[in-house]
């Protein structure tokens, strides 16, 4: 067991006997009052976010982890299905462990998944991914006093607002956490 100060992001804790991922820290001090840290956590099983405060006095279990590069390889009835580029071992991940993901993912890229007791709990995506334009209209050019955008189609399906000159086949960069375009890649 250890104390609340030692939580960083990233960590995951045994919290009411389910796995968590910490998400945010906060350590506080109130006055006179003893100190607290103020958690945001995600629940590894339904990807709910909860946030607690954790007194000085608690205490915490830490869960060892290990992450795992894999290929993301296709998706069918039974999952998504990734390769172990090391053992090929193929790794099928359910729906619901993806389903915030699949519209960052692309065929042939290696993705960081998270492991507890050699069970996969949770996928990392890169900060950015690069993706084929599958389908983006012509642009209209004529009154172009600010950036003007017209939305493109990409092969996971994802729609995003690009400059002008962006045509079909090509290839850009996406930001992960805001679903933006960023360049050409």
């Amino acid at each position: 067991m250890a104390s609340p100060t030692d939580i960083r992001k990233g960590k995951v804790i045994d919290y009411q006997g389910v796995p968590h991922t910490v998400l945010e820290v906060q350590h506080r001090t109130q006055g006179r009052q003893a100190g607290f840290v103020q958690v945001v956590m995600r629940n590894t099983k339904t990807g709910a976010s909860t946030s607690v405060k954790f007194l000085s006095s608690d205490s915490v279990n830490f869960l060892t982890t290990t992450v795992r590069s894999l290929e993301y390889s296709y998706v069918d009835e039974s999952g998504h299905h990734f390769l172990d580029l090391e053992t090929f071992e193929d790794v099928v991940l359910p729906e619901s462990m993806v389903s915030a993901a699949k519209k960052f993912m692309v065929t042939g890229v290696e993705y960081d998944i998270q492991y507890i007791d050699d069970k996969p709990v949770e996928i990392s995506l890169p900060p950015s991914v690069s993706m084929k334009v599958v389908e983006s209209p012509e642009g209209v050019r004529g009154d172009t006093a600010s950036s003007v955008q017209k939305p493109a189609k990409t092969e996971s399906g994802l729609v995003v607002q690009v400059p002008l000159f962006i045509k079909e086949g090509d290839t850009i960069k996406i930001s992960t956490a805001d679903g933006s375009y960023m360049s050409r890649a």
